[in-house]
């Protein structure tokens, strides 16, 4: 039986990212943190994501360094903010996300959300940081086809992953085609859309027919449609219960029931409106 330490997936640069990490927005508190990802890495999670408007890249250095593993054992991911957009300032703010987390490079540096102002001089800024070494692979969150579309115009190097809101209501499948057509890896942010459908009938009925829990059915269907996923948890059970997804897998009408279940329902803002307006959105 494979474990969560066995899905990695090949990104388009070349590198590797594990399939399966933990999310880490509103854990701010430090002794929550450090407990989490201490609960994390023994579970076997390599990857944590972390973001600029999470106000936590410094608890999570402190943790990272407490947990003393070598860095080539870990993943790290953060995001620059909205406000950090711009060629110099999102290069001076990566540089202090890298001063909090006390690393000397991520492995995964993307733009949180699209927004007119700087578009283009922001991806610039990406490129360049990853020939500078702070960063190992480069690539955005919550872009639509259109951003991506926009972006490629000028973009020496596409995106490797996207990072978007992704659950049995809004299953992105357009989304994913258009990802898979141009080797971008979809991550998904809030892949169980907060407990939303923890009481759907056919979730429920699945779940029982392989002796798991509707959350774990979720994930599942994530993985096997080759999606990554940074589920959330402080809590030492739910963490290893999110990684027990390996010993059990939904059949292709299971895998078509939960796909029909997309209501384009957002639990966050819409992309489109964020980009419009240039708004800092949190998530």
């Amino acid at each position: 039986m494979t474990t969560i330490q066995d899905h990695w997936l090949t990104l388009a640069d070349g590198n590797k990212m594990p399939q399966e990490g933990l999310g880490t927005y509103k854990l701010t508190d430090q002794a929550a943190m450090t407990q989490a990802i201490q609960a994390a890495y023994e579970t076997g999670y390599r990857l944590i994501d972390t973001a600029q408007l999470y106000e936590n890249e410094t608890v999570l250095g402190n943790a990272i360094k407490s947990l003393g593993a070598p860095r080539d054992q870990y993943f790290i991911t953060t995001k620059v903010a909205e406000k950090n957009q711009g060629y110099q300032t999102a290069i001076d703010s990566v540089k202090e996300s890298l001063k909090k987390l006390q690393l000397d490079y991520v492995d995964l540096l993307l733009v949180h959300w699209p927004i007119q102002n700087h578009f283009f001089e922001t991806w610039r800024a990406f490129e360049d940081m990853k020939k500078q070494g702070l960063t190992r692979s480069i690539g955005v969150s919550n872009f639509g086809i259109a951003h991506l579309e926009l972006l490629a115009t000028q973009a020496n190097e596409r995106p490797v992953v996207n990072q978007v809101e992704r659950h049995p209501g809004l299953n992105q499948l357009a989304l994913l085609n258009y990802h898979r057509n141009h080797g971008i890896v979809t991550q998904a942010w809030s892949p169980l859309a907060r407990g939303k459908y923890q009481d759907t009938p056919v979730l429920k009925a699945i779940a029982e027919h392989h002796h798991k829990s509707v959350a774990q059915v979720i994930l599942r269907w994530h993985l096997q449609g080759g999606v990554a996923i940074i589920p959330k948890s402080s809590h030492h059970e739910r963490i290893q219960a999110n990684a027990d997804l390996y010993d059990f897998e939904l059949s292709n009408a299971e895998m078509n029931q939960i796909n029909q279940l997309n209501r384009f329902a957002r639990t966050g803002r819409e992309p489109e409106l964020v980009f419009e307006n240039n708004e800092q959105y949190q998530r």
